[in-house]
């Protein structure tokens, strides 16, 4: 019987996509098995490794593009379409997740002073990261989730530059001014 059945596999992703607005199941079959793993490891690196989560997003995602396949506009590829479509679903997670979240004070606290040897962690840490919060909260809403994303989700330089569209030298050099400013406000706690 699979003689008669027919094949997708030697159709372009955006051939598949046009097959996918015609309601042709077997071509959103054959797009899903070769975007399921990709996606899934993607969701999961940008989603602090959290495979459920990652599941999650992954059965999200693929049920936008049966649900809304008519938004994939002719001419664009495929692959920065779904990638596009699954980063605004990661930059809206963290946005949810700052009002939930706060920073790991100690990774914070570490880099921002990490050239000075002689601090001393036996200050009143609660102290320390109520004043790290605050300071944080000040913060615009851009600079605030790229250090959340870097010190508290553990993302790389380049999975930020990703989430936020601009260039890794920007990225670095936001956390690098950040952390200045950081380690400014919290100067008190320096010995």
């Amino acid at each position: 019987m699979h003689f008669f059945r027919s094949t997708y596999k030697n159709h372009s992703d955006e051939e598949l996509m046009q097959l996918i607005k015609k309601g042709k199941e077997k071509a959103f079959e054959e797009l899903f098995e070769r975007y399921k793993k990709k996606m899934h490891y993607y969701f999961y690196r940008m989603l602090n490794y959290d495979s459920d989560l990652a599941d999650d997003f992954l059965q999200d995602l693929f049920l936008k593009v049966i649900e809304k396949p008519h938004s994939f506009e002719e001419g664009r590829k495929f692959s920065t379409w779904i990638y596009s479509l699954g980063s605004n679903m990661c930059k809206n997670q963290y946005r949810r997740s700052l009002t939930r979240k706060e920073v790991k004070a100690d990774d914070l606290i570490t880099e921002i002073y990490k050239e000075d040897e002689a601090f001393s962690f036996q200050l009143d840490k609660d102290l320390l990261e109520n004043n790290l919060n605050e300071a944080l909260s000040l913060l615009d809403d851009e600079l605030r989730e790229i250090i959340i994303l870097r010190f508290q989700e553990n993302l790389s330089v380049k999975d930020i530059s990703q989430i936020i569209g601009c260039p890794e030298g920007t990225v670095k050099s936001r956390i690098f001014y950040t952390l200045k400013k950081l380690s400014e406000r919290l100067k008190v706690f320096k010995p």
